[in-house]
């Protein structure tokens, strides 16, 4: 399934008359195109790969709604995502939800602590078969509604279709890491490494995988393999940085990082090279880490914080440079 606004709110009114409750529609499409969706493509023409779903909680659903829903008097806010609280020493601090194989705390990690402190989350130490079966008995019209994925405002609308409407790109060339052209690319921001689909370069052996960019000569690099060496990374860079509980730790810090959603953390050393830049080290090489996305750091069930990937080490396969 994917994000329809309309269906969305039609299920909000039928769950809220079951339970006889009230609702009230807002409308923040203009907080959301300024704040959500005019970011997600500077960072596409910059030739990064943000995370737009991170930005909506943090500038929408945790900033925008939550200053709504105070003004209609109300005491918190309560989402349906897995994630869980605990309160220690008056700060706030966010759990990992109780289900793995939900768990969404990576993308709740840039919140601030003033809006964690409002906010319930109600489902998170549930598994996801369990809120099916509350559901269910006590028949939510929501029952057996399926999973919304993807990128809501695409839904859909193949990707690159629907973002070359909003953004400048330049074809350009695919070359090898030995500089041998292989093909055309349609423009660097359609494409984010480690990708496979949509190359079209033909020829035997192993599939090519994108596995740098040069936004300045607009060249795509890629490499046969999907485990090929210049592909992996030993540390990144990270600003744009965000500490749950308000404040940053003491550095350097050990700790474990994920660097995608479904990427299983892994652990790593946080070195501060400025007051927002940091340093993260890792024990063993890491695949595909992508600047623009967001790497997340916990220390056993809680999640610290996080930040924005700046760049990452070239691995000693990586001649593109």
């Amino acid at each position: 399934g994917f994000c329809q606004s309309a269906q969305d709110f039609e299920d909000v009114i039928k769950v809220c008359e079951k339970l006889n409750l009230p609702y009230y529609s807002v409308n923040l499409s203009k907080e959301y195109w300024d704040r959500v969706f005019t970011r997600f493509l500077e960072g596409l023409q910059a030739g990064r790969t943000p995370n737009p779903d991170i930005l909506c909680n943090r500038e929408i659903k945790f900033k925008a709604f939550l200053e709504k829903a105070l003004a209609l008097d109300a005491d918190y806010i309560a989402t349906g995502h897995y994630y869980q609280t605990q309160h220690l020493n008056k700060t706030t601090h966010l759990l990992r939800g109780a289900d793995p194989e939900k768990d969404q705390s990576y993308f709740l990690y840039s919140i601030s602590q003033s809006s964690l402190q409002k906010s319930l989350f109600p489902i998170g130490r549930l598994e996801k078969r369990e809120v099916r079966s509350l559901a269910q008995r006590h028949c939510l019209p929501t029952a057996e509604k399926r999973d919304s994925t993807g990128i809501c405002f695409i839904g859909k609308r193949p990707f690159a279709p629907f973002l070359s409407r909003y953004i400048k790109y330049s074809p350009g060339m695919i070359k090898t890491l030995d500089h041998k052209v292989v093909g055309e690319h349609r423009g660097i921001a359609f494409y984010t490494l480690g990708q496979r689909k949509g190359l079209n370069i033909g020829g035997s052996g192993a599939p090519w995988f994108v596995v740098d960019k040069d936004r300045r000569q607009n060249v795509l690099f890629v490499a046969q393999g999907k485990d090929h060496p210049s592909l992996f990374s030993l540390s990144l860079t990270a600003n744009e940085l965000t500490w749950l509980a308000g404040f940053p730790p003491s550095f350097p810090i050990s700790c474990t990082a994920k660097v995608r959603y479904r990427h299983k953390d892994v652990p790593c050393t946080l070195h501060a090279l400025d007051q927002d830049l940091l340093l993260v080290t890792f024990e063993q090489p890491q695949r595909a880490i992508t600047e623009g996305q967001s790497v997340v750091f916990y220390k056993g069930p809680i999640c610290l914080g996080g930040g924005i990937i700046e760049g990452r080490s070239k691995s000693v396969g990586n001649k593109s440079g």
